[in-house]
């Protein structure tokens, strides 16, 4: 059954009927989601508006911050493990982000009209690899983006006083 969150209201979980996150369970929360807002059920409005692709999937594997009942101090070190991997995911992004565009901009020789040589075919085709990585790592970033925003809030939480200080 999947299991959703926003990135701006993390402790709203929408429960899904089925067993895979597809774009017919992301509806399915969507006309949840706009029910808990008709209902004024949602607590906070969405200044940017929402979109089935912006749900986070809550799943049982990852640290789940909000229905996390450690102490404050399990809470923040997971919050920390959080950004540390957005931040690696980000890092590896980045490196391959030039290779990626390469790759992509010699795709347009298979569409072309003109012959491409052995050697072209064979570098596009060891490049699709390196495409196949990019893609993959990206997905990776988006989740563990917007699970990190429960996180930065969290860690937000923990750095504010009382004091002014």
């Amino acid at each position: 059954m999947p299991r959703y969150t926003l990135p701006e209201n993390p402790e709203v979980i929408l429960e899904i009927p089925g067993t895979r996150d597809t774009a017919k369970s992301r509806e399915r929360a969507m006309d949840q989601l706009v029910e808990l807002s008709d209902e004024g059920k949602l607590g906070s409005d969405l200044p940017n508006g929402f979109s089935p692709e912006r749900f986070v999937v809550v799943s049982e594997e990852l640290p789940n911050l909000v229905e996390a009942e450690d102490n404050n101090q399990d809470e923040i070190t997971r919050a920390v493990q959080i950004l540390s991997t957005l931040a690696s995911l980000k890092a590896k992004l980045q490196e391959t982000r030039a290779e990626a565009l390469a790759v992509r901009s010699q795709i347009d020789i298979l569409f072309s009209d003109e012959p491409a040589s052995a050697e072209q075919l064979s570098e596009l085709k060891d490049g699709f690899k390196i495409l196949k990585t990019f893609a993959g790592l990206n997905e990776r970033y988006r989740a563990a983006r917007a699970q990190a925003e429960a996180a930065r809030q969290i860690l937000d939480k923990a750095l504010q006083t009382d004091t002014g200080i």
